[in-house]
């Protein structure tokens, strides 16, 4: 895997500057950026220099709108992880302010994307808005290009099965339990990395401990019961499993949480870091009207997480 440089905002080294930049959430980093990437590299052929993205934190549009929640199809450090498999060799992390926010899209080109980084092929998607309120649009790119010395690209969107690949499709179709089509976008299992927290123990009691992971500002996939793989640190090898995401109707809460149920694993883990793999879609959530009726139901779901993980 490539070695990658982060800068927190764009005050970047001089032998890092005179690169091709591409800008963008790339929250997914989905088959569509991809492509990108692979456009991106054969232009660093032609022109012999660096690759950089030019990222935000938080996403605009989440710093806009507080109320917005469970957005995120991955967390900054799955981000950078993909951008290197992408063979990025720098990422510009710019926290997203509200005085950032106000900086007219004019100078954002003339001072951010010239003067500072000297940018030499700018990619952006065709409906890039950026500066004070988002008034700078391709448009605007283009009427600067030969001014600010850099060659412009707008790629075509990737279309699949007649539909835009973007981190909208992909979490409209995981909110809808279409799982196999998220994962086939991202060309990856969709996953969720987090820490091990101490729960209600409830599922210790029924005879099916569980790992609970907060998911943070993950989207929530459709609530229900997942065969799943689970990554630890320090243990190379997989380990296959069960999990529910949801608001356990049984029991009356009210918090979205995914439980993990690990196969033949029963080590403690509490406060580690995992990273659960959704496999596949078994069944949606629902309330029982006993814990044995519960038990029963999660025995046969073991059953077809097993047969899913083979």
């Amino acid at each position: 895997m490539v070695k990658m440089k982060i800068f927190n905002g764009f005050n970047i080294f001089r032998s890092y500057c005179n690169s091709i930049i591409l800008i963008g959430n790339f929250d997914g980093v989905h088959m569509g950026h991809q492509i990108l990437f692979k456009r991106a590299r054969e232009f660093k052929k032609i022109y012999k220099c660096k690759i950089g993205v030019v990222t935000f934190d938080p996403m605009p549009k989440m710093f806009f709108n507080k109320k917005l929640k469970n957005f995120k199809l991955m967390n900054f450090s799955q981000k950078v992880d993909q951008f290197k498999k992408q063979k990025v060799d720098f990422l510009i992390n710019q926290k997203f302010t509200k005085s950032f926010s106000k900086i007219k899209a004019e100078v954002f080109i003339t001072k951010y994307l010239n003067k500072k980084i000297k940018t030499k092929v700018l990619f952006v998607s065709n409906n890039f808005r950026f500066g004070n309120r988002r008034k700078g649009d391709i448009n605007l790119l283009k009427s600067y290009e030969k001014k600010c010395n850099y060659k412009l690209i707008i790629p075509a969107p990737l279309k699949k099965d007649n539909k835009i690949i973007s981190s909208t499709e992909i979490r409209k179709l995981l909110s809808n339990g279409n799982l196999s089509k998220a994962n086939k976008y991202l060309t990856r299992k969709w996953e969720i990395e987090g820490k091990v927290e101490k729960g209600r123990r409830v599922g210790g009691k029924i005879g099916f401990a569980t790992c609970n992971i907060d998911i943070g500002n993950y989207v929530i996939a459709k609530p229900g019961v997942y065969s799943v793989k689970v990554k630890l640190d320090n243990i190379k090898k997989k380990i296959s499993g069960i999990a529910n995401l949801g608001f356990r109707p049984t029991f009356n809460q009210n918090k979205i949480l995914l439980e993990v149920n690990l196969f033949n694993f029963n080590k403690n883990i509490y406060n580690k870091k995992l990273a659960v793999e959704f496999i596949k879609f078994i069944r949606r959530e629902k309330k029982f009207k006993s814990i044995k009726q519960l038990t029963n139901q999660i025995k046969k779901d073991i059953r077809v997480a097993k047969i899913s993980l083979k």
